[in-house]
């Protein structure tokens, strides 16, 4: 073999067998397993438990072997950062860096949130230990304290003119806040410009306003300046002027929210603009708006120095906000809990737990009214929708079915005229007269069907 023999022997590539070149049919036939993402794994449980009892012996070595520590804050915070180190390290050993940050930030939010909601039930849980003894009695939701002392019993007296109170004072600042602060939200969001900015500036300012200064400044121009007395309906005016920015900002921040291809939408439709925001812009944003409400309505509901400065203090059922004095729960429940007296600290935290059914109650309620968020249609809301595109769809047949047939008979006016003319002529003969000369001639159909044709009289 020569040497150019030998480089094209080299050059031609080898025939590669078949069963190394066509795949396996078997592999064509496997089904596709999707790559799990979340979830929990066997390696991530066993690293986590890991972690924790690891965190947990680095803790008790430190604090009761190596190092003079003690504490149980300083125990627990310890143990925590070495369990968050050991399972960072364990889940290191099998996935990226990424996967190991993702993985300590989901427990590090898990842990705060198990935080919160720990705080929340022991809170709730606290208040309602201990008014245990007040709630079980009837007369606690239907008395007041006019006729009980500190030494009666818990079978005398309760929290009604209290709650009667609440009630009142809330309504009155509702009243006078949703309008208000909807409004001032509508046009802080529709309507920029530079008046805006300072409103909102006022706003945010008003925000952190101690409830005290409210409280002074309506006892100062209501009933010092004008003269009027202590009453629930100062006290409510007291409870707006706290409410309104709470609810102004977290207004204003839920109808930024609203995607401003709606709006567009809207006003390319030739809709004005108060029309717009009424019927598009707030039914958006109506499940926002009523958590904006109850975020003003849990700040004022809570309040006690304005009511005391404003409203008073009564032990008696007062159902006039107009006229004498009038107390709330929170207030309420600073009165009873001062006591030296176990049975008044037990209607105190009667009276705390009462206020926090109160506000559930209210916060279901505005949930129930604010509805689904935009998109989420319930079945009765659902159905009403279908009724009205049907409605819709009725109408806009009945409208566009006589424009077709001007249309049509546009081209052709004399003739529909002529026609028209023609057959109403028809439908109705005009009337014989007595002069012959006027008579029309009867034509072959008009006369007697006895007589002959051609035949005369």
């Amino acid at each position: 073999m020569t040497v150019v023999e030998e480089t094209t022997a080299a050059r031609v590539p080898a025939p590669v067998a078949a069963s190394e070149s066509a795949p396996a049919p078997e592999a064509d036939l496997l089904p596709d397993r999707p790559r799990r993402i979340g979830g929990p794994t066997r390696s991530g449980v066993l690293s986590l438990c890991g972690a924790a009892l690891s965190g947990l012996c680095v803790a008790v070595l430190l604090f009761g072997e190596l190092a003079p520590f003690s504490g149980a804050l300083g125990f627990t915070v310890t143990a925590y950062l070495a369990f968050l180190a050991i399972y960072a390290v364990l889940t290191g050993l099998e996935e990226d860096g990424q996967a190991v940050r993702d993985r300590v930030m989901t427990v590090v939010l898990w842990t705060a949130a198990a935080l919160l909601f720990s705080g929340l039930a022991l809170v709730v849980g606290f208040t309602a230990w201990r008014g245990r003894e007040a709630l079980p009695h009837g007369n606690f939701f239907t008395q007041d304290m006019q006729a009980a002392g500190p030494l009666d019993p818990l079978t005398h007296g309760g929290v009604a003119h209290a709650m009667l109170g609440t009630l009142t004072m809330i309504t009155i600042a509702l009243v006078i806040t949703v309008p208000l602060g909807l409004a001032c939200a509508v046009y802080l969001n529709q309507i920029p410009g530079r008046f805006s900015r300072f409103v909102r500036t006022i706003v945010e300012a008003m925000t952190a306003l101690p409830s005290i200064v409210a409280g002074l400044m309506v006892y100062a121009t209501w009933i010092l300046g004008l003269g009027m007395q202590k009453s629930g309906l100062a006290a409510g005016f007291a409870i707006s002027v706290m409410m309104l920015p709470i609810v102004i900002r977290a207004a204003d921040v839920v109808l930024r929210l609203v995607p401003g291809t709606l709006t567009e939408a809207a006003e390319a439709l030739g809709a004005p603009r108060w029309r717009t925001v009424w019927h598009v812009v707030l039914p958006t944003a109506r499940s926002g708006l009523a958590t904006a409400v109850i975020l003003g309505t849990a700040r004022g509901i809570g309040e006690t120095s304005p009511v005391l400065l404003t409203a008073g203090f009564t032990a008696a059922l007062n159902a006039d906000p107009t006229s004498g004095p009038m107390v709330s729960l929170p207030l309420a429940v600073f009165t009873f809990v001062k006591s030296p007296e176990p049975t008044m600290i037990a209607r105190g935290f009667g009276a705390a737990a009462v206020l926090m059914a109160l506000v559930l109650v209210l916060f279901a309620i505005a949930r129930v009214i604010g509805g689904r968020g935009p998109g989420h249609l319930g079945r009765r809301q659902a159905r009403r929708a279908a009724r009205a595109s049907r409605r819709d769809t009725e109408r806009f047949a009945e409208l566009h079915a006589p424009a077709l047939s001007l249309f049509e008979d546009a081209a052709g006016t004399v003739s529909g005229t002529a026609s028209h003319t023609a057959s109403h002529a028809a439908s109705h003969p005009a009337p014989r007269t007595a002069d012959p000369f006027t008579q029309p001639s009867r034509s072959t159909s008009d006369e007697d069907p006895g007589q002959k044709p051609g035949a005369t009289d």
